[in-house]
């Protein structure tokens, strides 16, 4: 660079600048940002610093966006030690340390950029654009890349038409069905074997595994009645290469795909990375396995290019956009969100620059889009199909079943379902109903488009008119069903319906008068107003005018919900009338098209009006747990509706899924539950997994982990802390903290209580050396905040269930878990009908015991990890001892015997 900018370093209640004559400064965070705020710094993620001085971001010389610039798609921790550790700088501590290292992490990736890319490359044009926009990185970089050496100036934004560059993906004939080979045991434990090599030090249980789980892919005798294998596997026993091992055999001897299910995008990747010991050439793992995720987690090219067309108008979206160019010229396959796109990424440019360009409300045109042939989205479609072994997630794959195949053409005969403990809560999710403000309005955005770019603003959303005009263009009766359908889109929420809706004034249509009923019912009935959390209340009885406005609301939809029904059956017989003229490209887009409808539309409007009718009825279906809720945030109202769900969302999941497969392995280190009787904790992972609505009883599985908790852990329930003092509570999280010398993961029942430690614990742990992260107040997403902690072994963290259901950090960077008091179920009227159903008392506990379970289970993910779990909750049941390995003592004692045994035993 010309000229060296100050370096600034922020921690939670200190911070260090250092000058460019080399001066080091300790400040307050006041006087830090005062400094920033007259002179650009030198800083690692810009909006981290700026929350972290309590201050809105400033202008500055940010290294992360250098380091996205020239390593896109790739990751570091970002933070000054992860930056350090990525470029191969060390590992800084002291605030000093870390400050002194940037300058050394800028002339790094300088240097390297000058060594890979030249004049004639894309990046200089892009760089070119971006310092035109004011990057404060643009002349240096421009510099690097000799920009002084071109013949002429780049053209604008050039380099940011990265769809040129793309090939385009290509049509194969369909592939045959299926074969039924099954798999023999000893064949599994063959493959496992292979896999592990021959220096894989021996491990029986997983092994035993293998052969287990290969059962669930022997070819079924009766139809909807699969093979299906309830696998818990202990930690350590290696589930997934075991459960892979059965999994790849089957696809080879068979031809055809298994689906490898997880719960969150992050466990996807890690599924990924296993896969390269079955598949060490990448070229020849591009042909075997595909990650997928649902659409609106990829790169819209169309989004994209219309958004680097605006940029003539929105020269400030010049740095985001350039970022995102240099990263889609890398990426594998397009994935935003879990893939190879950095999460703090989304956090420097706006999320709205980054995952706002995915297709996230539903609007793609397929094979009308110029992009069609080059579409991320398309190509991995296309790639699951001709696969081997398809990474998915369960949100994925209901909502392909629900749709009798999704995009995949048709549902996959063979399942491994990892993380099988989440399956209830992803059903809960795929298949519940939720006629709300927010709802109402994403569907009339859908159906509509921008309505607000047609009274002079500018917007990407495009309504089905624009999306789906060519395909009814001359058909008078679709071209009519069309224009009904928009008329009736009206009756739905429309923006600003909040305001009207609080108000209970000007209230626009159907939806909105129903909404402010709803809401008047909620807070007139709802108790803990004063609280901050979401409100709800019981549908019956219903307040004066409600029904009434059920009813018309009702009719409303029905309005609405004929014409759409009639376009996608118009759309059908399209094809069938059209078969012999139709080409494939306009076939397949009437098909999405017609799933589109199905899914974006009809099916909701269809249970909307259920649940409206249903109002009028003396109770909802017994199958159904129905409310009115205010849905809040911070204390802030953000959405207002009437909500059902499945009182158990398993039974329609069994049907969609199971019951149309050939075979499924559900598996997780904590399936079962841990009452202390056997064959009860069987019908709790039964009943969690669906299994229980199937023809016939799931074949059992249990592997033991081969670790020695009773070595590896401690387990402390602190019995002289007031879980309702938050004072104490807060010295106990600090000392704990402090006698582990960090590694240490706080989880927290409310955020309100994370907010109450955290402002009180920042100051002594930043004295003592100690860096504290934590959820809701860093300003990063989950994932980033864990790589933060995994990279940062003396690190310390605060979070909730997020936090503790992404956590997977082996070794020393985790090894105090405390938790803030005993995780109950959160007693809403959800959990009231469950707990009715599933066996009152005794479902709370199998719910409590579960999380325990999950959260202890992160302490130990190696055979040399070992780790510390304190419970700060005098009140904790001792039949909750169960919910730990046999043999780990259950410990009640006091806060100061717990604090020494942890600094003894870590």
């Amino acid at each position: 660079m010309r000229e060296s900018p100050p370096t600034l370093v922020a921690a939670v209640t200190a911070a260090v600048w250092l000058t460019a004559d080399g001066e080091v400064d300790s400040l307050a965070p006041a006087e830090a940002a005062r400094r920033a705020s007259r002179q650009a710094p030198l800083l690692c993620h810009r909006r981290a610093t700026a929350t972290r001085l309590g201050v809105d971001p400033f202008p500055a010389f940010d290294l992360l966006e250098l380091f996205a610039f020239v390593r896109p798609a790739r990751f570091c921790a970002p933070t000054p030690r992860g930056l350090a550790q990525a470029l191969g700088l060390g590992d800084p501590h002291s605030l000093e340390a870390q400050a002194l290292v940037l300058g050394r992490a800028a002339d790094r990736l300088l240097a390297e950029l000058a060594a890979q890319e030249g004049p004639k490359s894309p990046a200089l044009s892009i760089a070119w654009t971006m310092a035109q926009a004011g990057w404060p990185w643009g002349p240096a970089v421009l510099q690097a890349l000799d920009f002084g050496k071109a013949e002429r100036a780049p053209r604008r934004t050039a380099g940011y038409q990265v769809w040129e560059g793309l090939s385009e993906w290509s049509e194969h004939a369909p592939e045959p069905p299926a074969g039924n080979e099954p798999v023999d045991p000893q064949e599994a434990r063959r493959r496992l074997a292979e896999l592990l090599g021959t220096d894989a030090e021996a491990r029986p249980q997983q092994a035993d595994y293998a052969s287990a789980v290969a059962t669930a892919f022997a070819p079924r005798d009766r139809e909807a009645d699969p093979h299906l294998v309830l696998a818990e596997a202990g930690t350590g026993v290696g589930k997934t290469l075991g459960y892979i091992a059965p999994a790849s055999l089957w696809a080879e001897k068979n031809g055809a795909a298994v689906w490898l299910s997880t719960y969150t995008r992050n466990l996807q990747q890690q599924i990924d990375g296993e896969l390269d010991r079955l598949f060490p050439h990448r070229a020849e793992k591009v042909r075997q396995v595909v990650v997928r995720k649902g659409r609106e987690n990829y790169l819209c090219l169309l989004n994209y290019e219309e958004a680097v067309r605006g940029l003539a108008t929105r020269p400030q979206s010049a740095v985001p956009l350039g970022l995102l160019a240099r990263w889609a010229s890398a990426t594998r396959d397009g994935d935003m969100v879990g893939g190879d796109l950095p999460g703090w990424l989304a956090d420097l440019t706006g999320r709205g620059r980054t995952f706002g360009l995915a297709d996230r409300r539903g609007e793609c045109i397929y094979a009308a889009c110029p992009h069609y042939r080059k579409c991320y989205i398309e190509r991995s479609v296309r790639r699951a199909r001709r696969a081997r072994l398809v990474v998915a997630n369960h949100a994925l794959v209901m909502v392909q079943a629900a749709l009798g195949g999704g995009e995949e053409g048709q549902l996959p005969q063979r399942y491994v379902f990892d993380e099988g403990h989440h399956l209830f809560e992803a059903a809960d999710s795929a298949f519940a109903a939720h006629l709300s403000g927010q709802e109402t309005t994403e569907l009339r955005r859908w159906l509509l488009g921008a309505e607000a770019a047609r009274r002079g603003g500018s917007s990407r959303q495009r309504g089905l008119q624009r999306r789906i005009e060519d395909l009814v263009a001359g058909q008078d009766h679709l071209e009519s069903l069309l224009q009904r359908a928009l008329r009736g889109a009206r009756v739905l929420a429309a923006e600003g319906w909040h305001q009207r809706v609080t108000e209970a004034e000007g209230c626009e249509g159907p939806t909105e008068r129903f909404l402010a009923l709803v809401r008047q019912q909620v807070y007139a009935r709802a108790p803990q107003r004063g609280e901050g959390y979401s409100l709800e209340t019981e549908v019956r009885p219903a307040a004066d005018g409600l029904l009434e406005a059920a009813l018309g609301l009702d009719g409303a939809l029905e309005k609405l919900e004929q014409p759409l029904v009639g376009l996608r059956d118009g759309l059908g017989d399209r094809l069938d009338r059209e078969a012999d003229t139709l080409d494939s490209d306009t076939r397949r887009r009437i098909e999405a098209t017609m799933r589109s409808l199905e899914r974006r539309a009809v099916r909701p409007l269809r249970a909307w009006r259920q649940m409206l009718r249903a109002l009028a009825s003396e109770a909802s279906p017994p199958e159904f747990v129905d409310w009115l809720a205010v849905e809040r945030i911070d204390g802030r109202d953000v959405d207002v509706g009437f909500f059902r769900h499945w009182v158990d969302p398993t039974e329609p999941f069994a049907q969609a899924v199971l019951a149309q497969a050939q075979g499924a392995v559900v598996t997780s280190a904590t399936l079962t539950d841990k009452s202390g009787d056997p064959e009860l904790d069987w019908q709790a992972a039964a009943q969690r997994s669906g299994s229980i609505h199937l023809p016939r009883p799931a074949i059992r599985a249990q592997v033991p982990s081969p670790y020695d908790y009773a070595a590896q852990t401690r387990i402390f329930v602190v019995t002289d802390v007031r879980k309702d003092d938050l004072d104490q509570v807060a010295a106990a999280v600090r000392e704990l903290f402090l006698a582990a010398g960090g590694g240490a993961l706080g989880l927290f029942t409310a955020i309100s209580r994370l907010k109450a430690v955290h402002a009180r614990i920042g100051r002594p742990l930043e004295q003592a050396g100690l860096e504290l992260y934590a959820q809701h107040l860093d300003g990063l997403d989950v994932a980033t905040l864990v790589e933060i902690f995994r990279a940062e072994p003396d690190s310390c963290l605060l979070g909730t269930d997020a936090v503790r259901d992404g956590v997977d950090v082996p070794g020393r960077a985790l090894r105090l878990i405390v938790f803030d008091r005993v995780p109950w179920p959160r007693p809403d009227l959800r959990h009231k009908a469950r707990r009715a159903a599933f066996g009152g008392k005794r479902y709370d506990d199998m719910i409590t015991r579960l999380k325990l379970r999950q959260a202890y289970g992160r302490l130990v993910r190696r055979a040399d990890d070992h780790g510390v779990f304190v419970l700060l909750d005098p009140m904790v049941p001792s039949r909750f001892a169960s919910a730990f390995p046999e043999g780990v003592d259950f410990v009640r004692v006091g806060l100061a015997e717990a604090i020494a045994e942890t600094r003894a035993f870590l």
